[in-house]
């Protein structure tokens, strides 16, 4: 067992979480909604400190972070837990894990393995990722701190439910890019599908941009759910209102888990959903979950030509010059080498 971070006392032997907007008030002997963060005797623990559920070097664009170093690998970790109840999660075999079998699973570890490992395995980067890192921030943190020490970046994936205090305080200087997803843009949507809630999100991507922590938004578009005009139109002006350099990577929703009340998502509305990104200013949205379309590139906003190529999470072409178009010179915003 490890204690956590990020809680307080309260009446009669409970705690308070303050990770995450839940805010979760535990009675002794109870976890908190993610199910790996529990109070023991008055004291928070974290039930996960080095115990990774899975552990693979990917390329960075399967994060997806398509202006983060892009053609190098990153070492990915993760341990069991989440802080949402995704109806449609894709890894909902290890996300709710703790919360359908009452129990905590994963192989011993340590944050001076993962860097090692990353570092034997050629990767530049190490993600945190697969389901929420907000979860397993304590574990997180030491990793990262070390891979600072070995010349690392870190990276998350997540969904954007962390508070803006640990975030401003603790991530800051740390983590070096994030992944958010923005689910939808209804409290609606986040209350029926995530049991979670839509602003604190919205928070959370301000404050990371605000931490100088490089940004790109992913939105799973669902048919029926969250793939009108109106909340597509709605996502993208609010990323933009944010900065209009936030990559936007709208994926291909396929029937997972618990919801299957949706088909795949038609290819013809992640196209509209592009033009609506576009003509909200946004410089740059991506198509996911969809190989060999026109929305894998990266395109100049300067000249308008194609820069990165990409199929799936292959980079056939590369014509940056350090952080700026190799054709016109433009500066492209993001981390390149």
């Amino acid at each position: 067992m490890e204690h956590a971070r990020f809680w307080e006392g309260a009446d009669g032997g409970k705690v308070r979480c303050i990770l995450c907007p839940h805010r979760c008030l535990i009675a002794d002997g109870r976890v908190g909604i993610c199910g790996v963060r529990k109070n023991y005797g008055g004291t928070l623990i974290t039930l996960v400190w080095g115990r990774s559920i899975a552990a693979n070097v990917d390329p960075i664009e399967k994060k997806p972070l398509f202006h983060f170093y892009p053609g190098s690998k990153a070492f990915s970790i993760a341990t069991v837990g989440c802080n949402f109840q995704c109806a449609f999660c894709q890894n909902s075999d290890i996300s709710q894990y703790p919360r359908e079998t009452g129990r905590v699973t994963g192989d011993e570890f340590p944050p001076a393995d993962v860097v090692a490992s990353a570092v034997r395995t050629g990767c530049r980067s190490i993600s945190y990722t697969y389901t929420e890192p907000t979860v397993y921030l304590e574990y997180a943190l030491d990793t990262a701190v070390l891979a600072k020490g070995q010349g690392l970046f870190n990276t998350m994936i997540s969904n954007g439910y962390t508070s803006v205090d640990v975030i401003a305080h603790e991530l800051r200087g740390v983590i070096d890019a994030v992944n958010i997803d923005l689910k939808a843009f209804t409290e609606s949507f986040y209350k029926k599908l995530c049991s979670a809630r839509l602003a604190p999100v919205l928070e959370a991507i301000q404050a990371y941009h605000d931490a100088g922590i490089w940004i790109e938004v992913t939105t799973l578009v669902i048919p029926g759910e969250n793939d009108s005009d109106t909340e597509l139109r709605d996502i993208a002006s609010f990323i933009a209102s944010v900065d209009r350099d936030i990559p936007w990577h709208i994926s291909r929703y396929y029937p997972r888990y618990h919801y299957e009340t949706a088909p795949p998502t038609p290819v013809s509305t992640l196209e509209r959903a592009r033009e609506i990104g576009l003509s909200e200013g946004l410089h740059f949205v991506y198509t996911g979950n969809v190989m060999g379309h026109e929305g894998e590139h990266t395109y100049c906003p300067g000249c308008g030509r194609p820069i990165i190529a990409r199929r799936g999470f292959t980079i056939e072409k590369n014509a940056m010059k350090g952080g700026a178009c190799g054709y016109c010179s433009h500066t492209i915003p993001g981390r390149f080498s």
